[in-house]
């Protein structure tokens, strides 16, 4: 009964098509979901923002194995700059919630030496915050279908992963069926760019880019 409830309420949700303005956000900004401002959650939190820079910077998803990294982003909190928590309320279910985000900035220089003394990062300076190289700036509409959405939490935790990634500009979900949804994004970033992005955080996994689906440019999974 319950999932049943869960799908009909993903249903009316899809069938809306509502749209989701996205979140600026910068290179060497990360953006994780939070359950309160407690001291030790924000700690956890910022590893985890620490990370997703790290990953997005240098461009190798293996970055987070190499012992110095990991020892860096255990100690997230030297790297940063400013933090704030944004706040959005959503309704679910016909139930008003409020949903936080950790959002911090992280210091550009203290990051890129790091990840230079590991031999992560060339000698040649990254793009400037909040763009990305010209082959990769290409904007773009693509449709996804994403696999285990299975409560209205789940959906929350995607809707809040796209909307607040860096290359997203508007979210629209025109379909849910079963434990996946049907979602199309403009982009401001080709989609491979965008798919890289999604990769290195905790939220989302690319299954397929490309998959033999008609009108579909990639297959996700929401990660539990």
């Amino acid at each position: 009964m319950r999932s049943r409830i869960v799908g009909i309420c993903l249903c009316v949700l899809a069938l809306i098509v509502v749209s989701w303005p996205a979140r600026a956000g910068g290179l060497y900004t990360g953006q994780v979901p939070v359950g309160s401002q407690s001291d030790g959650e924000r700690a956890e939190a910022l590893k985890s923002a620490l990370g997703q820079v790290v990953i997005r910077v240098s461009g190798d998803s293996g970055a987070l194995a190499k012992a110095d990294v990991a020892k860096a982003v255990a100690d997230a909190e030297r790297y940063v700059q400013q933090f704030s928590y944004q706040q959005d309320i959503v309704t679910e279910a016909g139930q008003t919630q409020v949903r936080l985000t950790l959002v911090a900035q992280f210091d550009r220089d203290a990051v890129d030496r790091l990840l230079r003394n590991v031999g992560l990062l060339k000698d040649t300076a990254p793009p400037p915050e909040g763009q990305v190289a010209a082959v990769d700036a290409t904007p773009g509409s693509y449709r996804v279908w994403i696999a285990g959405v299975r409560s209205p939490q789940d959906y929350a935790r995607l809707i809040g992963a796209l909307s607040g990634n860096e290359f997203v500009r508007e979210v629209q979900v025109e379909l849910a069926r079963g434990d996946g949804v049907q979602v199309r994004l403009t982009t401001a970033a080709s989609l491979s760019r965008l798919l890289g992005n999604l990769s290195a955080g905790t939220v989302i996994r690319v299954a397929n880019s490309k998959p033999p689906v008609d009108g579909l440019d990639a297959l996700l999974d929401l990660q539990p």
